[in-house]
């Protein structure tokens, strides 16, 4: 005696419902924006960021001379807090799917990884954008602050190629910063590849006269040197930043992107 198994009925491919709509990528970017501030991390160092910033424009307005409370000098002191710490906002906005374990959750919502990395991203320039709009107006504050208490000299000589520079190497740290952390994916080892790397390489063409020349184009905290010495970027500077920036900058983003779409989420 034998049993026959009747087949299964013929069931034709149904298509998509074209009513149902996709995740629209401005709910995405309203997302990673959120997830800048949801952990204890991201909170903080935001508030790190912010208070940082008031402070040591609170700590150079009493501790230099009159003579030297300038825009321009106020703006740079803005810059040092926030050039150390923008690039950690970067990392930990890439390395929190992993450590945070909301991978899994992320890349199930949105399969395309592409689209999520694009969010994070844009979120990050939106966040970098206001950090240097929160130093403009607090170095601003500081300037008048210093005239009216100190008599300072009050000068406003930060023209608009000065705001560009500014604006440039901030946002080129928290690219940078954002690039390491896809390529790491790991929270402590990004930080300190990002602080100790560069540094090493910026001593190891300060020791050698020999790589002098190279340095511009190969290091990039010296093609952005007359930014750091209070110029603006001019000619072959900016020809030195595209090849320093490339291999800083552009090199670590597309091979962090490419680690990103290819890993294994658990």
């Amino acid at each position: 005696m034998s049993t026959t198994t009747a087949p299964a009925p013929f069931r034709p491919a149904v298509s998509p419902d074209p009513s149902i709509a996709g995740i629209p990528f401005s709910r995405h970017l309203r997302v990673e924006l959120r997830k800048l501030v949801d952990t204890r991390a991201g909170f903080w160092l935001l508030a790190a960021i912010g208070i940082l910033t008031v402070a040591a424009v609170a700590i150079y307005l009493f501790a230099v001379d009159p003579s030297e409370l300038t825009y321009l000098n106020f703006v740079a002191v803005t810059a040092t807090p926030q050039g150390m710490l923008l690039p950690v906002l970067g990392i930990l906005a890439v390395t929190a799917e992993w450590s945070q374990r909301t991978g899994l959750v992320t890349f199930t919502q949105e399969p395309n990884r592409l689209r999520i990395v694009s969010a994070k991203l844009l979120a990050l320039l939106v966040a970098g954008l206001a950090a240097v709009a929160l130093s403009l107006a607090v170095a601003a504050l500081g300037n008048v602050l210093g005239i009216a208490l100190r008599d300072g000299a009050g000068t406003w000589n930060f023209e608009a190629a000065g705001v560009r520079d500014f604006v440039l190497v901030q946002l080129i740290g928290l690219v940078q910063g954002f690039a390491f952390g896809m390529l790491l994916m790991n929270t402590a080892a990004a930080i300190v590849l990002y602080f100790v790397l560069p540094i090493a390489w910026n001593i190891l063409f300060t020791l050698v006269g020999g790589l002098a020349d190279a340095a511009p184009w190969l290091d990039l905290n010296t093609a952005l040197a007359p930014v750091f010495n209070g110029d603006t970027l001019a000619g072959n500077d900016w020809s030195h930043l595209a090849v320093s920036g490339t291999i800083w900058v552009l090199v670590p983003v597309a091979l962090g992107l490419v680690r990103l779409l290819r890993r294994e989420v658990k």
